[in-house]
């Protein structure tokens, strides 16, 4: 199983299209295999830091969901108009869930 944790802040300007292109991205994710990745976005008390953390079967399931048009307009869109830091990339490792992912 391969477990990443994207961290990143972006200006107070640009909060509701960031959320926008998430929900748009997410609502494709839900078409896909779902029961091969777990993918959830959380904002911090700030409203301007967001983390993502996804979860994924295999690099196949990884590379088909990080690949979907709407995450890579989201991303492009975030990187060259919305970040006021770099993202923070962290590979995690998994350790248990209460959900039932297939290993």
């Amino acid at each position: 199983m391969i477990a990443v944790q994207v961290t990143y802040k972006i200006n107070a300007n640009f909060v509701e299209e960031n959320e926008r292109n998430i929900a748009a991205f997410l609502n494709d994710f839900k078409e896909l295999r779902n029961s091969k990745f777990l993918y959830h976005v959380f904002v911090k008390e700030d409203g301007l830091t967001f983390v993502h953390v996804s979860m994924y079967q295999n690099e196949e399931v990884q590379q088909e969901v990080l690949n979907t048009p709407s995450f890579v307009a989201f991303q492009k869109q975030r990187d060259e108009k919305g970040l006021t830091e770099a993202p923070t990339v962290e590979r995690l490792q998994h350790v248990g869930s209460s959900l039932g992912l297939v290993k």
